[in-house]
């Protein structure tokens, strides 16, 4: 077991290779509570300054992926006073922490991801959906409105609204027409697509992974002058880098690379 990492009571974690598989464990819908969320913020912390992990899969235990946001909290954070402040900063630090984490993560997304379930695997780097799995943002089902900034970065402007706007459950086939899954295959297959994915991006030149997930995070509302710029200077750094030149040497020798994160 990773250090850090013992005490888990909402999530699983298992290494294979250099791949993390994360499992949410809390069972029956692995809904969202304060524990969930401090819990995944330590994890993807530990796990994003792992050297030995690579990538990452994110999937859910059971039928479900993640129903949400537990509902039942809310009497209890309303009651407490700055309450709902705390919580919303919260629920915040629990998705930025999988966006900012410098490990790809892979969401296998495995049934039902609803409302901040929706918002977890989108949040993800690329996103491998069941066929049997779907969507949902039920926040105006509930006099609620979140997770709109969230959906319009995975769905085009018709799209987001539709499904902000409905309700309505969007299974993997239309998500996958929709462009917001990259894969879209039957549920016993998931974790295979999902996992295949994961080891290839580990075969890469860890640093340079790294690098480009940065670049994704910090160039998402630049113009295309200013990030490509900044692009450059990032490889500009690596260049410069063991693992780069290792990467290099073994084109040339025509072998397998051994990088060491540096």
């Amino acid at each position: 077991m990773i250090m850090g990492l013992q005490d888990l009571e909402r999530f699983k974690v298992e290494i294979d290779g250099h791949v993390a598989i994360v499992t949410m464990t809390n069972l029956p819908v692995n809904a969202q509570d304060r524990r969930f969320r401090e819990e995944q913020i330590r994890l993807f912390a530990v796990l994003g300054q792992e050297p030995d992990v690579r990538a990452i899969v994110l999937t859910g235990a059971g039928k479900t992926f993640s129903a949400g946001a537990d509902l039942s909290e809310r009497s209890t954070i309303l009651a407490e006073p700055g309450g709902y402040d705390r919580h919303n900063r919260l629920v915040r630090s629990a998705f930025d922490c999988v966006l900012e984490c410098p490990k790809p993560v892979i969401a296998a997304v495995n049934g039902a991801a609803i409302g901040a379930g929706c918002v977890l695997a989108l949040v993800s780097d690329i996103v491998v959906v069941a066929e049997t799995a779907f969507m949902a943002m039920t926040e105006v089902d509930f006099g609620l409105a979140g997770g709109v900034r969230h959906i319009l970065r995975s769905f085009s402007p018709s799209d987001a609204r539709l499904m902000i706007y409905t309700a309505r459950r969007i299974y993997g086939p239309d998500l996958y027409r929709m462009n917001a899954a990259s894969a879209c295959v039957p549920l016993d297959r998931l974790m295979d697509e999902a996992m295949e994915i994961a080891r290839t991006i580990a075969t890469k030149v860890p640093l340079a992974v790294t690098a480009a997930k940065r670049s994704f995070g910090l160039t998402e509302e630049m113009s295309l002058r200013d990030g490509y710029r900044y692009e450059q200077t990032q490889t500009a750094l690596l260049a410069e880098t063991e693992d780069t030149k290792e990467a290099l040497a073994a084109f040339r020798e025509k072998r397998k690379p051994v990088f060491k994160g540096r």
